[in-house]
């Protein structure tokens, strides 16, 4: 199983009374993989993870991995603050059918780096499935630095890393780490196609959610080191990567379901719709630009 390439963070589409729109949800999958995306993301960050029921995430999971069939991986978010909480999710989420499990860096507590490698350690002693290791300190208010991930990757159960840090510096770093058994995984729209160059072997990406031909587009060019296709490609995706750092993440990309029939733009509490307004209107005229030229292609 290869977890490479455009994967996409879905979001998690929410219904007019705020319940699960599997329907939607179900039209988000098949327009990701009739897009080309070669493994998909259920109940990450960008799908709303934390304003779950435990009954939606299991719902949610269990109809991702029928509807995909094989077909692409799935990847189930699985990370909670807490280790035990986290391996039990782990377990639950491989109950599911899930492929392998995502799982951020534990948010809230802080915890030192002895305590990252131990957390990810169990987690994959215990879990039950392989293990993205997801490092996103804005979220988190934690940094799983470098040669950390370096004390972990030799773990037959821990098969990557999505890496959020965006610098050159930290990109190098994993790029230098990177393996056949470990794969170094951008996790910035913003800066993929550098990434990609540098010697990520994907991206999972939030703006694939609604441009799932031209992320592959950019993936395929970057990882196979095109330098000119790639820039293209990123020129043709800035405006809506741009365009979606309007608000904090999936507030924006799920403003833009709506215009592509895959469900409401509305997220939980305390998340709040995009109000329509100059940034809604970009996100919509990127759509339309980007929906152009894949027909014209």
């Amino acid at each position: 199983m290869e977890i490479r390439g455009s994967i996409c963070a879905l979001a998690t589409p929410f219904d007019a009374q705020g319940a699960l729109d599997l329907d939607a949800y179900g039209r988000l999958l098949d327009y990701q993989l009739a897009g080309g995306t070669q493994a998909v993301v259920v109940a990450g960050s960008t799908g709303e993870a934390h304003m779950l029921e435990h009954d939606e995430y299991e719902r949610l999971l269990a109809f991702a991995v029928e509807r995909v069939a094989g077909r692409v991986p799935v990847i189930a978010g699985t990370g909670e603050a807490g280790t035990a909480k986290t391996v039990a999710l782990t377990r639950r989420a491989k109950a599911l059918g899930a492929d392998v499990a995502l799982v951020v860096a534990p948010y809230y507590v802080r915890p030192t780096q002895e305590g990252l490698r131990r957390h990810f350690l169990e987690v994959a002693d215990h879990g039950g499935l392989p293990v993205i290791v997801y490092n996103v300190p804005g979220r988190t208010s934690c940094d799983l630095l470098p040669e950390t991930l370096a004390a972990l990757r030799d773990h037959p159960a821990i098969i990557g890393i999505k890496e959020a840090v965006a610098s050159d510096e930290r990109i190098r770093a994993c790029a230098e780490l990177a393996r056949a058994d470990f794969v170094y995984l951008s996790g910035d729209d913003g800066t993929a196609a550098k990434a990609m160059l540098s010697g990520a072997a994907g991206t999972i990406s939030v703006v694939a959610n609604l441009a799932p031909k031209a992320f592959r587009s950019l993936c395929d060019a970057a990882t196979s080191g095109d330098q000119a296709a790639t820039s293209r490609c990123d020129q043709q995706l800035a405006p809506l990567v741009e365009a979606l750092n309007c608000a904090p993440n999936p507030i924006a990309v799920k403003a833009g379901l709506p215009q592509l029939g895959l469900g409401s733009a509305a997220p939980r509490l305390p998340l709040v719709e995009l109000q329509e307004g100059p940034d809604r209107a970009r996100i919509t005229e990127a759509v339309a630009g980007l929906a152009s030229l894949a027909n014209a292609a």
